[in-house]
């Protein structure tokens, strides 16, 4: 008690005595709290959050109704901004110029509206921070857009409270006939809350409006398929869907929003990342300047240079980078480290009612539509009330016209106005029986003004209203021809009111004129979505709206890949010229060719024993003729690294498909691992690891397997060994195998196998040029981890084995050397020789030069190819050499 009491005002300090010295004694906490409490919620309703009926916070509702006094329409010439800010500063909002101009330039810059209500002339700062230059410079007038918010603002649609002197009346709220809230969002920070609001498509939230005036019970994921997601003036794309979906759905949620960015050459080759479109609300220069800094202290690798070339037709921000840089790594860092890649935290909260709540899409566009289903049925009650009162007077001058003579015998008779207006009203200018059967009858009024149905009841033949508007009508309104006019404005008079009777009677007349509403607007205002869409990883994937169409997947030595649609390459007779295929470079040549479904997965492995995935319709698209594009601006492959093969999978969803298929692996040390697919059935952006690879190893090849074939491996020494994969155990994701081959000392697998069909025949190539191919019988079948059999004879002239695949007649060989020398050979001009055979010459070469690379080629149906005359298979130098095989033995 003793604290309580020092906390009151002494009641006996004189100084303090006003009221005959009385003072009554107050808790200072209370006083406190409820002072407090009385600041949050001004700050509240007053200042932070917007109404969720018009999307506007007071100060911006304020600057348009005060422009809109002013007169600075669309089609008006502009003001000065300090006119402007003094009119509204002097009105309606006593807080300071700052805060009045500073909302006037937001709502006329483009990248922080989505549509724009001022129409700004002069500078009104930059996207790069710069601040507008001061209001005595600039000028401003209301954009067409602004003046639906005010529409009908002037038909009593929308109550009216005193302004801070009680001296003007202003909107309480805006009639809005645009959806503001949702076009432009809104953000402010309140006292213990804050909102912060996306802004969205015209066009889209004019249909999901419509949608939900059609059927009320709509859900939010059926709205959703009308408005996709926000969509921000800087464009940009939206990365994953969850955060958008449950922001819609529950009024809070987390967007992740990445800037646009394309990989290009520049004219001396450089490789370059070039940005077009930023998230929204990132300052470009304080970002590119945050960026310079990651890159001097080498947080951020490959980047060489960087400068700003944006200008007036648009933004563009190049990233020249190192010839060692991987394009797609560089800017996965710069998404991971910059602000190219940054969140917008959605909390839809506004004010109903002047109390703050939580709402999500539907809640929004429901309020918006309680809100314009008021404001028509407003305007409506306005119009007719107009119609009603016009129609009063039309019927006035009506019987003024039908007792023409007596009339002006009356005006000219009495000594002033106000004697003339008495006459008229009581029927002064109609004889006895002619007021008796005038008032019984009512016919004046027509049942269209209820307001002075209690005339005739009273003895008035014409209203005062009626008898004004005969005296003030003027002499020409006397000929027949204006009667005439007089009679049709009434029937359309009429007509109006019956009009406006059957809306205000029927909701749904009033809920069709809202969607004809809002069409209009769309076509007028309507414009293409700016912010793309990705789905991220783990997500539910945009293949559905992808068709799975068959395609032609083609991958280069040097790593360039692209899908063309298979019908493309029509089909010919025999005997046909062809057509070209796939255009690479003269050094460059088909490696990978195969035909998959749009939603097919590409499995990307390479020599670190690293996993990526890609869906067949993420691969560019291209003409037959076209080169593709370099894998490694498509996947995050570190520098290092390399592509070493890759599997074309149907599935990774189909549970029997997964766990009854398997990954056989291959290193070069001998070591082999078979895994079930399902390990491999979860993509992840960055890769996983496939294999646990031994230091000094590298992945070789990789195989799919149905669990029933032949794994057929071979070593330089020319030893191959052929096993059954149901010897190989199915293996953890990340293990590191068993020994497939037992080696030599400094021996090394040169190549692996996957048998699935008896007729196949193995074409094995050494390393000055020998080869032959041979049939699958000729190996018998062993054990794992055995050391094999003969497979090509080696000696000095035909070097170590470098090659084996498997092959038939319908495959081309292409062989290059490490001196760059290629040719290009079909198998069918190679003759099956027994196992034990030299082979015969396959190129000529230098006796300094070695096989540098071997690939079986697929032929495409239309492809021409012809052999060097340098190329020819050199039959005569096959030997038959029977040598008798070693014989195997188990690891």
């Amino acid at each position: 008690m003793a604290e309580e009491t020092e906390n009151l005002i002494p009641a006996d300090d004189d100084s303090l005595s006003s009221n005959n010295g009385t003072i009554i004694p107050i808790n200072i906490e209370d006083e406190m709290r409820g002072a407090y409490i009385d600041y949050s919620m001004s700050v509240i309703i007053s200042r932070a959050l917007p109404d969720v009926r018009d999307g506007l916070k007071p100060v911006h509702r304020r600057v348009l109704y005060g422009m809109a006094e002013l007169g600075v329409y669309h089609n008006r010439a502009y003001k000065k901004s300090a006119r402007i800010v003094g009119e509204v500063l002097g009105k309606f909002h006593p807080h300071g110029d700052s805060s009045v101009y500073g909302t006037m330039v937001r709502m006329a810059q483009p990248w922080s509206l989505r549509y724009m209500l001022v129409d700004g002339q002069g500078n009104f700062g930059s996207i790069d921070g710069d601040s507008p230059a001061a209001m005595r410079y600039t000028e401003a007038r209301l954009k067409r857009i602004a003046e639906e918010l005010l529409a009908d603002i002037n038909k009593e649609t929308v109550d009216f409270q005193p302004n801070f002197d009680d001296s003007l009346e202003e909107p309480s709220v805006m009639p809005a006939k645009i959806p503001n809230l949702l076009l432009n969002g809104s953000s402010g920070i309140a006292v213990g809350m804050a909102t912060n609001m996306a802004p969205h498509n015209l066009s889209e939230v004019v249909d999901g409006i419509t949608a939900y005036i059609d059927n009320n019970e709509i859900t939010v994921e059926e709205l959703m398929q009308h408005i996709k997601a926000p969509d921000f003036p800087t464009g940009g794309v939206i990365y994953g869907y969850n955060g958008v979906k449950s922001a819609f759905e529950t009024g809070r949620g987390r967007i992740v929003i990445r800037a646009v960015a394309n990989f290009e050459v520049s004219k001396t080759g450089k490789d370059q990342i070039v940005v077009t479109e930023i998230p929204y609300m990132v300052n470009k220069a304080a970002m590119i300047e945050k960026t310079a800094a990651l890159i001097n202290d080498k947080k951020i690798e490959g980047i060489s240079d960087m400068r700003d070339e944006s200008d007036r037709d648009g933004m563009r921000i190049v990233y020249d980078l190192r010839k060692d840089a991987v394009p797609n790594v560089v800017l996965n860092n710069l998404f991971k480290y910059t602000e190219l890649q940054s969140s917008f935290s959605i909390n839809n909260v506004a004010l109903s009612k002047g109390r703050p709540v939580t709402v999500n899409l539907k809640d929004m566009i429901r309020f918006y539509v309680d809100h314009r289903m008021e404001i028509v049925t407003r305007r409506t009650q306005y119009d007719l009330r107009e119609a009603q009162k016009r129609a009063h007077i039309l019927v006035g001058l009506l019987i003024a016209l039908d007792y023409l003579d007596a009339v002006i015998a009356l005006i000219r008779k009495s000594k002033d106005a106000d004697e003339a207006k008495a006459g008229l009203m009581s029927g002064d200018f109609m004889t006895a029986k002619e007021k008796e059967e005038f008032l019984l009858t009512g016919v004046q009024r027509l049942q269209i003004v209820e307001t002075y149905d209690n005339d005739a009841a009273n003895g008035i033949i014409l209203s005062e209203i009626q008898a004004k508007a005969i005296l003030d009508m003027r002499l020409q309104r006397l000929t027949g021809l204006e009667r005439d006019k007089i009679i049709a404005e009434y029937n359309e008079i009429k007509a109006l009111i019956d009009d406006l009777r059957s809306i205000l009677a029927s909701e749904e007349r009033k809920r069709n004129i809202i969607k004809d509403e809002l069409a209009e607007l769309k076509a007028r205002y309507g414009d293409a979505r700016r912010s793309k869409i990705e789905m991220a990883a783990g997500e539910f994937s945009i293949e559905d709206m992808i068709p799975d169409d068959e395609m032609l997947v083609t991958i280069s030595h040097q790593g360039y890949i692209k899908r063309t649609p298979l019908q493309e390459y029509r089909t010919q007779g025999r005997g046909g010229t062809g057509s070209r295929g796939v255009k690479t470079k003269d050094e460059d040549y088909t490696e990978h060719l195969f035909a998959a479904t749009n939603h097919n997965y590409l499995l990307f492995f390479t020599r670190k024993g690293r996993l990526f995935w890609m869906r067949v319709f993420e691969a560019p698209e291209g003409a037959k003729t076209s080169k593709g594009r370099a894998i490694q601006n498509l996947i995050n492959i570190e520098a290092d690294d390399k592509i070493q093969a890759v599997l074309n999978v149907k599935t990774l969803s189909d549970e029997d498909y997964i766990n009854n298929n398997y990954i056989v692996m291959c290193t070069e040390d001998g070591t082999v691992k078979k895994t079930l697919l399902e390990a491999y059935s979860r993509p992840r952006q960055g890769g996983i690891i496939a294999i646990n690879i031994a230091e000094g190893d590298n992945l070789l090849d990789v195989a799919l397997t149905n669990g029933d074939n032949n794994i057929v491996i071979a070593a330089r020494n020319g030893k191959v060994v052929r096993f059954h994969e149901s010897g190989t155990r199915p293996m953890g994701r990340t293990a590191t195998g068993v020994r497939g081959i037992n080696l030599e000392e400094g021996d090394r697998v040169i190549g692996m196998v996957c048998v699935s069909r008896e007729d196949t025949q193995l074409l094995v190539v050494s390393d000055k040029g020998y080869g032959k191919r041979s049939d699958i019988d000729d190996y018998r079948v062993t054990s794992r981890g055995a050391k094999g059999v003969k497979t090509l004879n080696i000696t000095d002239k035909t070097g170590a084995l470098v090659a084996i695949k498997e092959v038939t007649d319908d495959d081309d060989l292409m062989i290059i050397t490490k001196k760059g020398v290629a040719i290009r050979i079909k198998v069918s001009d190679l003759r099956v020789m027994g196992r034990n055979t030299q082979g015969v010459k396959l190129i000529r070469m230098s006796d300094s030069d070695d096989i540098a690379s071997v690939t079986r080629i697929i032929r495409e149906e239309e492809e021409d190819v012809e052999n060097p005359t340098d190329g020819a298979v050199d039959e005569s130098s096959a030997t038959e050499v029977t040598d008798s095989p070693e014989t195997p033995t188990a690891e």
